[in-house]
């Protein structure tokens, strides 16, 4: 479950056991590049979508034009149903849909209160060259039940006065925790764990590796919180991404970061089951950048590694049921084949 977590720490490097059978069932589909998973106050099942941009404004980031568009959603599965059940949001594309950005995790506060991180990925400062409507990305958005959505923040700007981290300026709000009275959200390209008040302001609360002086950067994309009030925080990495190379670190408000668990890739997701173990969702389990299929890997109490699922293909959330049933975001990268996947152990 997202909020609650295993607090024993366990030796690194234990072998993998093998993979137990589990069973698969594809529960939502048709998805435009699929997210964050949570469940709503209301029982069901909900995704962020990315989108597909649109016919925009343009600029070009990263050497390429992006198009912007109104394409980004949020996808609910309620009692056997998927409808979407929020529109509109602000996404951007490349021409080929190779990259697409937009709203990345979802989360809930309470009835009516649901909370959506939307991405950037670069210098803040480059938001204008789409004009008025690149203000809405690098955000935290408040969706107040069926009303309009609306920003609460702009977590990128945070970057802009302190970053934290050090290096190049980057910012791209990912993972989200949503609480009753504050938000705390993963930054993947600030490189740093970050709290937002309820008024709004941020702060953060760690900073991880981060070029220059570091071999590559962390990548943070998802925070989890413990019933000690630690949070665990998984990275993705930066470029070629190898193998091995990502960790889960435990971070405790006023610390350092500790490592939690390491030896892992392209971690892109993680959330504590009710049994107390750590699943970790790995983008891609190649030697290096975003080869080979995804998979789960269960970390048990007692540190025990086996893979749950293999095969996935570029899966991006992973959440964990009451019951110890796990919802997979697959094929995250995909317009229209897009899916979440129920798994069972």
């Amino acid at each position: 479950m997202k909020t609650f977590a295993v607090l024993a720490s366990c030796l690194l490097g234990l072998l993998f056991q093998p993979a137990g059978a589990a069973t698969v069932t594809q529960v939502m589909s048709n998805l435009d590049n699929p997210r964050g998973l949570a469940f709503g106050p209301d029982g069901g099942l909900y995704v962020v979508e990315a989108g597909r941009g649109g016919a925009g404004p343009c600029a070009v980031l990263r050497g390429l034009p992006r198009c912007y568009g109104p394409s980004g959603a949020v996808t609910r599965l309620l009692d056997g149903e998927q409808n979407r059940v929020v529109t509109g949001l602000p996404s951007y594309s490349d021409a080929g849909y190779t990259e697409v950005t937009g709203p990345h995790d979802v989360g809930f506060a309470g009835p009516g209160r649901m909370y959506i991180t939307v991405g950037f990925g670069g210098n803040p400062a480059e938001r204008e060259l789409f004009g008025p409507v690149g203000a809405n990305f690098g955000t935290l958005l408040y969706v107040p039940g069926r009303l309009p959505w609306r920003i609460v923040t702009d977590v990128s700007a945070h970057e802009s006065a302190s970053n934290p981290a050090g290096g190049p300026i980057d910012s791209n709000p990912y993972g989200l925790l949503a609480g009753q009275r504050e938000r705390w959200i993963a930054d993947a390209g600030a490189n740093a764990l970050l709290r937002v008040a309820g008024d709004g302001a941020v702060s953060t609360i760690a900073s991880f590796r981060s070029r220059p002086s570091a071999m590559n950067d962390a990548v943070p994309t998802s925070v989890v919180q413990g019933p000690d009030g630690a949070f665990y925080v998984g990275e993705l990495t930066g470029a070629p991404f190898p193998a091995g190379d990502a960790r889960v670190y435990r971070v405790v408000p006023g610390e350092a970061p500790t490592v939690f668990h390491a030896g892992f890739k392209t971690i892109i997701d993680l959330d504590f089951g009710p049994d107390g173990s750590l699943y970790v969702l790995e983008h891609a389990t190649g030697p290096v950048f975003f080869g080979g299929p995804g998979q789960v890997v269960k970390v048990a109490p007692n540190g025990t590694r086996s893979v749950v699922v293999g095969g996935l293909t570029r899966p991006t959330s992973i959440l964990a049921g009451d019951s110890g049933e796990l919802y997979v975001s697959n094929q995250g990268v995909s317009l229209l084949t897009g899916e979440v996947l129920r798994i069972d152990p």
